[in-house]
């Protein structure tokens, strides 16, 4: 593969080799020197479009571990602003001789749009409620990591799925490994299209102890343009993973989240304390898959 655009098209033989190219470079970040010369001579530009965390510094670290030059493209600062159009941008980039570009923006189909007009290989860090590939990956290596498989698990997903990239990257991902995915939420929020891509839509509490995954999705308020939900202390109260929703989850199940959290929200504090909450698993994670992801399209690919 020369880009990872989405989960629904990648290959699968190609997502079991990131996954498992993602342990070994897990083992590089616990050593006291955790640089490599692998891309060594290779420029990555990362062109962000929308704010960013946990996802723009989990890519430059990762870059930055494989010892590869970077840079970063600000559309404040470019001649966006001075109403240069996104493709003269790219056909202008495109004779810099990037190897890769890490894209992250608000309209879906950028990334493919890039992809299209572009020599270098093509990252999608999420794209609009569309998908967000590295993100779902990070996800299955995180439960592959706790509970040793991929196949054969229930995964329950709850909250905003009609806005959320994260949950469409996982379905997706989840049905080419056989296993089955659950959506649970406000109805105005879980269309039932998403049954025709795969997914069972469910009430969660009648899951909660069903599962082998809990993947608690985030509120987007700045993706609503119309009130999807009467109340935020209403959403709490009937999907919310509140303390006493708590005490009804096996400890076996793994509790997952994006971030950021909404705490008191979409789940309660007293989840942070529980042995198999995996959000700061994700972050740590991410930062050795998205390595493995860098490492298959910019090495790999060339051989």
């Amino acid at each position: 593969m020369k880009h990872l655009l989405d989960i629904e098209s990648a290959d699968v033989g190609f997502l079991l080799k990131v996954l498992n190219t993602s342990e070994i470079f897990l083992k590089v970040l616990d050593q006291p020197s955790k640089k490599l010369p692998t891309l060594k001579g290779k420029t990555i530009l990362f062109m962000f479009l929308e704010p960013s965390t946990r996802t723009q510094i989990s890519f430059e670290l990762a870059a930055k571990r494989l010892s590869a030059d970077t840079v970063n493209f600000s559309p404040g600062k470019s001649s966006m602003q001075k109403g240069e159009t996104l493709l003269d941008t790219i056909l202008n980039l495109n004779s810099m001789e990037l190897d890769a570009v890490i894209v992250r923006s608000p309209s879906p189909g950028t990334p493919h749009f890039i992809a299209k007009h572009i020599n270098a290989s093509v990252i999608n860090a999420g794209d609009g409620a569309h998908e967000h590939p590295t993100q779902a990956l990070l996800d299955a290596f995180t439960v592959k990591q706790k509970l040793g498989k991929l196949e054969n698990l229930k995964i329950l997903i709850v909250g905003d799925i009609l806005h959320s990239r994260v949950a469409r990257s996982n379905l997706f991902l989840w049905k080419k490994f056989g296993s089955e995915v659950l959506f649970s939420g406000p109805p105005t929020l879980v269309p039932e299209e998403f049954s025709r891509l795969g997914a069972k839509i469910v009430e969660l509490d009648d899951y909660l102890d069903k599962v082998d995954v809990i993947m608690v999705l985030r509120i987007q308020k700045e993706r609503m343009e119309a009130s999807y939900i009467p109340s935020i202390r209403e959403y709490r109260e009937f999907w919310g993973i509140t303390s006493e929703r708590l005490k009804r989850i096996p400890e076996r199940t793994l509790i997952l989240h994006p971030g950021p959290v909404n705490w008191g929200v979409e789940m309660d504090w007293e989840v942070m304390r529980r042995e198999n909450t995996m959000i700061l698993d994700q972050v740590r994670n991410g930062v050795a898959v998205r390595m493995a992801v860098l490492y298959h399209l910019l090495v790999k690919a060339e051989e």
